[in-house]
């Protein structure tokens, strides 16, 4: 062999070990994972708060790995349909599709692979009551949200948004069986804490949205009136992070936590307001508001693992719903 033919040859090798790199990382980029350790943040949360301490970590562990399957599924299916609009966003140009290293259909069947997967680890390594929410989390955000909302309404982000509130349903089931009171309540957190989230990038974004048709707020209500809208929801949002201190399902570790973490959100969302341009604080607010969620939830799990309330008896652990706990308790 000449040492020309062995240059190409290891020129060939290393081309071929790059294109595999390359279609990896173009698998996980389908999935979003800095999206997704958010989710698996105010997946595990609830776990801790419902189970009074560390859940089983079996039931743990197979939870994380559905919940990233389960919502790695979703992101590829909603590059897949948004494949049109993201070749003409300088933030979603490189992508798989529009940059053209992935088929479409390659992409739609690694997201279907991926949510029947996830559907199948739930339901035989969980419970089904957590296959059936997370199922339903991931077609909400594909069928509400990608096909219907984004493209038709402003308030796209209010109802469809919705689906990234799932993951605290999901681990509050897989931790119990059922689905509580203060489940819900964790939901309904997600659901206001999402609104100014986003709404922060859609300013900074707005003429990307814009030129591929894209109706968010500051594009069809104007900035002035989606930061209004910001301030509205985090006035909603901070009081809410208190209900389970009031109803007594979270201690004074949280309650400080939650209320220092909201007038922290809070500041950002008025400097905001207040700002001659708004691009900065916009992209600190967002980037703040990930980090404020992840600390949020994360404080749920400490005060949630010092609390007390379980009650052991020989292979069963009952966990009363503190909020249903706390009405009972007004009722005597």
């Amino acid at each position: 062999m000449t040492p020309a033919t062995q240059r190409a040859g290891l020129a060939a090798a290393r081309s071929g070990a790059g294109g595999v790199r390359q279609r990896l990382r173009d698998y996980v980029t389908l999935t979003k994972p800095r999206i997704i350790s958010l989710l698996l943040v105010t997946t595990w949360a609830p776990m801790v708060i419902a189970s009074r301490g560390w859940p089983d970590g079996w039931t743990l562990l197979w939870t994380m790995v559905g919940g990233y399957l389960m919502a790695g599924g979703a992101n590829a299916i909603n590059m897949f349909m948004d494949r049109d609009i993201d070749a003409h966003m300088p933030r979603t140009r490189l992508r798989p599709i529009p940059s053209g290293r992935m088929s479409p259909g390659h992409v739609l069947a690694f997201g279907v692979t991926l949510g029947a997967a996830a559907f199948v680890v739930y339901a035989l390594l969980v419970n089904l009551l957590s296959a059936l929410l997370a199922m339903a989390g991931l077609l909400y955000y594909v069928f509400v949200y990608t096909r219907w909302l984004k493209r038709t309404s402003p308030q796209n982000i209010v109802i469809g948004g919705a689906a990234g509130a799932f993951p605290p349903l999901v681990g509050w089931a897989a931790a119990t069986g059922e689905v509580s009171l203060t489940s819900v309540y964790l939901f309904l957190i997600v659901f206001f804490w999402t609104p100014p989230h986003f709404w922060a990038l859609a300013l900074v974004k707005q003429k990307d949205y814009g030129r591929v048709g894209v109706p968010m707020a500051p594009n069809v209500w104007g900035e002035r009136e989606t930061m209004r809208q910001m301030l509205i929801y985090t006035l909603i949002l901070v009081p809410l992070t208190l209900g389970p201190v009031t109803y007594g399902g979270l201690g004074p570790v949280y309650g400080v936590l939650a209320l220092s973490l909201g007038l922290w959100f809070l500041r950002d969302v008025v400097q905001l307001m207040r700002a001659a341009s708004f691009v900065q604080p916009a992209w600190k607010l967002y980037r703040n508001s990930l980090l404020y969620l992840a600390l949020l939830f994360a404080a749920m799990a400490v005060d949630g693992m010092v609390a007390r309330g379980a009650q052991v008896s020989p292979g069963v652990i009952f966990v009363q719903d503190p909020l249903v706990a706390s009405a009972a308790s007004t009722l005597r």
